[in-house]
């Protein structure tokens, strides 16, 4: 457990970048700490391995204050990833990442052990890769490295400066979810920094949202997006990941469903049904006949099964419908029939059992998506355009 207890720092200019921070990082989370450029964020965690030195207050790790810790033992004893990685270009990756142990004085036989170990925890295979030189990888390589570098020694706490920020989209959300894989392996204290909300909610046990050298908010990602403490968390977050109170308010069924699904009567013939599944691009076929009462349904699986049964009919290998919409339903009601049992569609009925339209998970999707993509220029003030 990491504690902030009234922390402040003070340049000898009068600056004051941070103004009073009490905090409690829990052992084994990740913790990310986020918010504009300046707010405090990179110098608070830097506090901790003591890169930065409080002006006032106490940081204490498992109780014991670390301003009485040889500054040198404490950064041996914490995983520090920056950037720009930071990887030594002469040393090999298998040199790299045993640089902590070694400066521990491990034997040789350990680090190699530990260097494999952590090479294939991150799909890096030793035989390969271990001989290779940090210019010989790609940087979403090179990050991988540098954080099994900052695990060598198995401290109990690892400090993560904006680590994944230069990479391309595709790698850093690889190297996230990396970092998810792994943590739930070595349940590590983790303190993280962003400048990225999105990245903030996938990654944090707990976020803390920094403005000015302050704290605004500390919550979970769930608790910060349900309840945004001030108007300045409220315009950080973005309103496009706001969940407002009446997310569950979704209009009727009526209003979301498709109106006109394929469908076929009972009486026509496999290849009939495939020829119509064929030009409606879809996979199965609603069952109703001459007065749109809903009979069942039919999959383009069943139907190729009985293909060569020229005298089968959509009737005879057809399946009764299960669940169905009411008229009036509520896409809410739709929600939780399709996700309890796993289903992709779901027809709506009026009370005499008449079809008329089908909701569809695709159809949902957008449904939300309507509802909670911004206006464009909301998502460029959001975007800091």
């Amino acid at each position: 457990m990491i504690e902030f207890k009234g922390v402040k720092k003070v340049y000898d200019d009068g600056f004051e970048a941070l103004k009073g921070i009490d905090l409690t990082i829990k052992k084994g989370e990740i913790t990310v700490f986020i918010g504009p450029s300046g707010c405090g964020k990179t110098t608070t965690m830097r506090m901790i391995n003591r890169l930065n030195v409080p002006s006032h207050g106490q940081i204490l790790i498992n109780g014991k204050d670390i301003s009485k810790t040889d500054a040198v033992d404490l950064r041996r004893s914490i995983g520090y990833v920056i950037q720009s990685v930071g990887l030594f270009p002469n040393m090999t990756i298998a040199k790299n990442v045993g640089v902590v142990p070694r400066l521990l004085k491990w034997d040789k036989a350990k680090i190699d052990a530990r260097v494999d170990e952590l090479l294939n925890q991150v799909r890096l295979a030793p035989e390969t890769f271990g001989n290779r030189y940090p210019s010989e990888l790609s940087g979403g390589q090179q990050q991988r490295i540098g954080v099994i570098r900052a695990l060598a020694a198995d401290p109990d706490i690892i400090l993560l400066d904006e680590p994944f920020s230069a990479l391309d989209p595709i790698s850093r959300e690889e190297l996230q979810d990396e970092l998810i894989r792994l943590q739930t392996e070595v349940k590590k204290t983790i303190v993280f920094v962003t400048h990225d909300m999105d990245e903030a909610i996938k990654l944090a046990d707990t976020i803390v949202l920094m403005k000015g050298g302050q704290i605004e908010q500390v919550g979970t990602p769930d608790q910060i997006l349900r309840h945004p403490a001030s108007e300045f968390v409220e315009s950080f977050i973005g309103k496009d990941r706001l969940l407002s109170e009446d997310i569950t308010e979704f209009p009727n069924v009526e209003e979301v469903m498709i109106n006109n699904p394929a469908t076929a009567f009972p009486s026509r013939g496999i290849a009939e049904a495939i020829t119509i599944l064929q030009r409606r691009k879809v996979d199965s076929l609603l069952v109703v006949d001459k007065n749109k009462r809903l009979l069942g349904n039919v999959t383009i699986y069943q139907l190729i099964k009985h293909y060569r049964e020229e005298d089968k009919k959509i009737v005879d290998v057809m399946n009764p419908v299960e669940h169905v919409l009411y008229r009036g339903d509520s896409v809410t009601t739709a929600l939780t029939i399709l996700n309890e049992n796993q289903l992709s569609n779901l027809p709506v009925v009026d009370e005499d059992g008449l079809f008329l339209g089908l909701i569809t998970r695709g159809s949902v999707v957008r449904l939300l998506a309507d509802v909670y993509t911004p206006e464009p220029e909301e998502a460029e003030v959001n975007a800091g355009i």
